[in-house]
């Protein structure tokens, strides 16, 4: 049986919401002028950095919607409630990024070249923290609209990152998306951030863009916040066991 969220969704967000304005402690981790950070609750539940990545941002709008409506901005969305959660049960947490932009050095030009600096930097805060759990979040998109679900891709460099891939798909499936079966995937080179972090960590692939049904739900406030939780109680249950 899924998560009854009609039970619970008032009262866990109205707590988030509360926490968020109660909770902006900023710390510059870098010299990226566009302002990379560390937002730490009073104190860590385990000693563990929780580090969020919100896909794409700035002139990268990564995939979209027949209508037009990019992935960066769902990804924050999902990502910052996310953090808001995480707060509030007491995670340390970083963000790449916490509004919409590129986080490229300053001085650098050109598209591609803003592109690898944007994710040499999200590396770099992936890596920075020991023991950190990390978590990339994106929307997918196919030529073939029939596709859809949510689906999770690890990497072999920390054998963690399989364990937490399960436990988010997991949650997908009870939670969500019943009759997804799509299994967790190891990731190649091509999924930079991902394949090359040290600590644990997953990209989060939250649902197809391209499938017209799955796009109407996530372009939507209360689906997104499902998915927020969804992805909080896999993060959650990695980490206490």
């Amino acid at each position: 049986m899924g998560f009854d969220f009609s039970r619970y969704r008032t009262a866990l967000f109205s707590a988030v919401a509360v926490l968020a304005s109660a909770v902006m402690i900023h710390y510059a981790v870098g010299e990226i002028d566009t302002a990379v950070y560390v937002n730490t609750a009073d104190s860590g539940q385990t000693g563990r950095i929780i580090v969020l990545d919100s896909g794409h941002g700035g002139m990268d709008g990564g995939c979209s919607t027949a209508e037009g409506v990019t992935e960066k901005g769902i990804n924050l969305n999902i990502m910052l409630a996310v953090r808001d959660m995480c707060r509030l049960y007491g995670y340390d947490t970083a963000v790449t990024r916490d509004r919409d932009t590129s986080i490229h050095d300053s001085g650098v030009t050109g598209i591609r070249n803003q592109k690898v600096s944007d994710m040499e930097n999200r590396l770099e805060l992936f890596n920075k923290f020991p023991d950190a759990v990390c978590l990339s979040i994106h929307q997918n998109t196919y030529t073939d609209p029939k596709f859809k679900g949510a689906q999770m891709f690890y990497s072999s460099a920390n054998p963690d990152s399989e364990l937490l891939a399960c436990a988010l798909q997991s949650k997908f499936v009870e939670n969500l998306q019943p009759d997804n079966m799509r299994e967790t995937k190891l990731c190649g080179k091509e999924l930079y951030l991902c394949h090359f972090c040290n600590n644990t960590a997953v990209m989060a692939e939250c649902g197809f863009l391209s499938n017209p049904e799955e796009a109407a739900l996530l372009t939507t406030e209360s689906y997104q916040q499902q998915v927020a939780f969804t992805l909080f109680s896999g993060l959650n249950e990695f980490i206490c066991g």
